[in-house]
């Protein structure tokens, strides 16, 4: 597997690349925008690993002149900003995964892995789950027709659950994504609001969309 680093801080790109040659996958770097966007014209990668505070463009930018130029190569954005509204953002614009600085080279290798485990995908504005429509960009659900009015955290959380559809999402992850928040085990935030959630996607309608995995987590998937 090929992948490309796109970021500045040379110490954590030499890091992140001597840890992923070791696991055996093929790694180029690139330390600015312009560099990282040329390269991934020019060359087939696997995935793309981008900072978002790049010193040229931002990686929002690097991402967006990806997708108009017809790339598809799966993105994680590997960033400092740990805001929900960026978070908020790469889920807009179609982000494979979000990764917030300092983490733990394991936890990288990991999501590294089941990026690239998923089948390669389309990008586009609207997503599509038996009769379920999300309109990412509009931010408008809709579902066998009726529009279904949501909070932005319910329409965050669903669009997390439907671009990882048959993918089960640990609380953990849930809680680090939606709320930005480290998942404490006494804490019902995930399961309240994945409740909340079932009352107005699930609940008027026979076929159910959002299913437990017990002890695991949460999956958006068609039975």
């Amino acid at each position: 597997m090929h992948i490309l680093i796109i970021e500045d801080e040379k110490k954590t790109a030499g890091f992140l690349k001597k840890g992923l040659t070791e696991n055996g996958f093929v790694v180029d770097v690139a330390h600015t925008a312009e560099a990282g966007l040329f390269q991934a014209h020019v060359s087939g990668y696997d995935l793309v690993i981008l900072d978002i505070m790049l010193p040229d463009k931002s990686g929002w930018v690097v991402f967006e002149e990806m997708r108009r130029s017809g790339n598809t190569t799966p993105v994680l954005f590997l960033t400092a900003r740990d805001s929900v509204e960026d978070r908020v953002k790469g889920l807009e614009l179609g982000a494979d995964d979000y990764l917030v600085k300092p983490f733990a080279f394991s936890e990288l290798l990991a999501r590294v892995r089941v990026v690239l485990r998923r089948p390669p995908v389309q990008k586009v504005q609207t997503i599509e789950i038996a009769d379920l429509q999300i309109d990412l960009l509009k931010r408008k659900v809709r579902r066998a027709g009726q529009q279904i009015d949501l909070t932005q955290k319910e329409f965050v959380l669903l669009s997390l659950l439907a671009q990882r559809s048959g993918d089960v999402l640990s609380r953990t992850m849930i809680a680090e994504q939606v709320w930005d928040m480290n998942f404490d085990s006494d804490t019902n935030v995930v399961d309240v609001a994945i409740r909340r959630l079932r009352s107005k996607v699930d609940d008027p309608f026979t076929e159910k969309l959002i299913h437990t995995v017990r002890g695991v987590g949460y999956v958006l998937e068609k039975k």
